[in-house]
């Protein structure tokens, strides 16, 4: 089994900066992709950011690109996400996700990181 677990959540002001991470822990197991998704009270958890594995393609909603950066270490099995010029409709939950071989989803989710931007 792997678990995640993240940190680095927290308050800030809007046009702050925050770093996620997430470290993964426990058996060693082939992925195809880690990424962070998000979800507010009420509503569907939506996707943030993805990095590929293998070869490090980065995917971002459009609400983020430009603000915000996920990066990896393949060593250490984490990934992290660097977010710039925050905004309040940024706040929310921060989930770190796993995708492992075989599946055609995140299949392993962190309990995840409350985010809050204050204006």
């Amino acid at each position: 089994q792997v678990q995640l677990t993240e940190s680095g959540g927290g308050t800030v002001q809007a046009g702050n900066s925050l770093r996620l991470s997430c470290s993964a822990s426990g058996r060693r197991i082939s992925s195809v992709a880690m990424g962070w998704f998000r979800q507010v009270p009420g509503k569907e958890r939506e996707f943030v950011a993805s990095m590929r594995w293998s070869g490090g393609s980065t995917y971002y909603a459009d609400s983020v690109k430009d603000r915000f950066s996920i990066s990896r270490d393949k060593v250490g099995y984490s990934v992290y996400l660097q977010m710039n010029n925050l905004k309040p409709e940024d706040t929310a939950v921060y989930y770190c996700a796993l995708q492992t071989v075989g599946r055609s989803e995140y299949n392993v989710w962190g309990q995840g990181t409350q985010v809050t931007v204050s204006s």
